[in-house]
């Protein structure tokens, strides 16, 4: 793997099998575990926004950054824990006035501002700051509010996860981010079908007879999944460091790649987790760096794949995915590089296909090491 391959890479994709056992991760407003139909069939759904909120989650504190209508809440604690105010309704009242004023935070024309925005806001500590001070400096008062919270939402540091996911303003295109990562709806490789669970709770004072509590259901599925992501490594770059070309932009679009790749492997959605405990690990995990275009091996799955004579999709799921890399191989040529971490019974063939399979921890390390060098010649 010389710095030279990888001097062109412009996407990394992330592929991912992972067995899910009796669970229900991710519901719709039933309650029931998602679907989608895909050739034809039922699969599992686990939907992308709830395997980016999870992976977001996993960043280091300063850089998951929050999403939240309640910015004027933000901004009123750090006037308390900041700026020295003593009465937090005093804070709470004028967080929410200056940024109605400035037209954030429940509109102008309000008598009493809720503070709240009328869209989910990502944004970074940096912000909260820079609008608790613009608020302590009295900047978002009379008719120029307006113009100064649009500087400081615009020129406010960018968190890595705004960075990877990007934020959508609608009603000022200005302040929108484009996102520099794409998240699938994560499928099973084969069809399902729901089940359910009849359940009772026991009330320990009551004694008198031997009913229940609480009577309830849930609806529940097992899959083994098909995960697949994309980074737009120079759209990544952009969103970091503003088109710059250097070392640092270099390491800083590795790090981002690096804690990524790290916390989408690793993460698990939380949908009913303390009742059904469905904390396992991929499978498999490549990540291909390519020059031309992202590429999802989704379609090696657009036929089901059936369980094998002793039962179990994940060994099947494992040939299918190596079958259409190899496919996209002969159509598209070869990935700049390809990196394996992979723990079952199909080693011989994963290193044939895709190279000698690395722990986890070596695989990240060795992304970050070809993106730093990716501007040496």
């Amino acid at each position: 793997m010389t710095a030279s391959r990888t001097t062109g890479a412009r996407y990394l994709d992330v592929h991912i099998i992972q067995n899910i056992p009796p669970s229900n991760i991710n519901r719709d407003d039933e309650g029931k575990p998602k679907t989608a139909r895909y050739g034809g069939k039922d699969r599992a759904r686990v939907s992308s926004q709830s395997w980016k909120r999870a992976t977001r989650l996993g960043f280091a504190d300063d850089e998951q950054g929050t999403r939240s209508k309640q910015i004027a809440e933000a901004v009123a604690k750090a006037l308390v824990t900041v700026h020295g105010y003593t009465d937090e309704a005093k804070a709470d009242t004028d967080a929410k006035a200056a940024l109605a004023s400035a037209g954030i935070g429940g509109g102008k024309k309000q008598d009493k501002p809720t503070g709240e925005l009328g869209y989910l806001l990502l944004f970074g500590d940096d912000l909260v700051e820079k609008l608790a001070e613009a608020v302590v400096n009295g900047e978002l008062t009379g008719a120029d509010a307006g113009k100064k919270v649009h500087e400081i939402i615009s020129t406010a540091d960018v968190p890595l996860s705004l960075a990877l996911f990007g934020r959508m303003v609608a009603d000022d295109k200005s302040l929108s981010v484009d996102a520099a990562c794409q998240v699938a709806h994560a499928i099973s490789t084969h069809e399902v079908a729901p089940e359910e669970d009849y359940f009772t709770a026991v009330d320990d004072l009551r004694t008198e007879d031997g009913g229940a509590g609480m009577i309830g259901h849930i609806e529940f599925n097992s899959s083994t999944l098909y995960r697949y992501a994309s980074i737009n490594l120079d759209l990544l770059r952009k969103n970091l460091s503003g088109n710059t070309d250097n070392a640092d932009a270099d390491a800083a679009v590795a790090h981002g790649a690096k804690e990524f790749i790290r916390s989408f492997a690793l993460s698990m959605p939380t949908g009913y987790a303390n009742s059904t405990a469905p904390q396992t690990l991929p499978t498999l995990v490549l990540v291909s760096l390519r020059e031309d275009r992202p590429v999802s091996l989704v379609g090696a799955f657009e036929r089901p794949v059936k369980a094998d004579s002793e039962g179990g999709y994940v060994d099947a799921s494992v040939k299918r995915l190596l079958d259409e890399q190899a496919g996209i191989t002969d159509m598209l040529g070869a990935a700049t590089e390809n990196l394996v971490a992979y723990r079952g019974p199909q080693t011989e063939s994963v290193t044939v296909a895709l190279g000698t399979p690395m722990p986890m921890t070596e695989l990240v390390e060795s992304v970050g090491s070809l993106l730093a060098a990716r501007s040496d010649a």
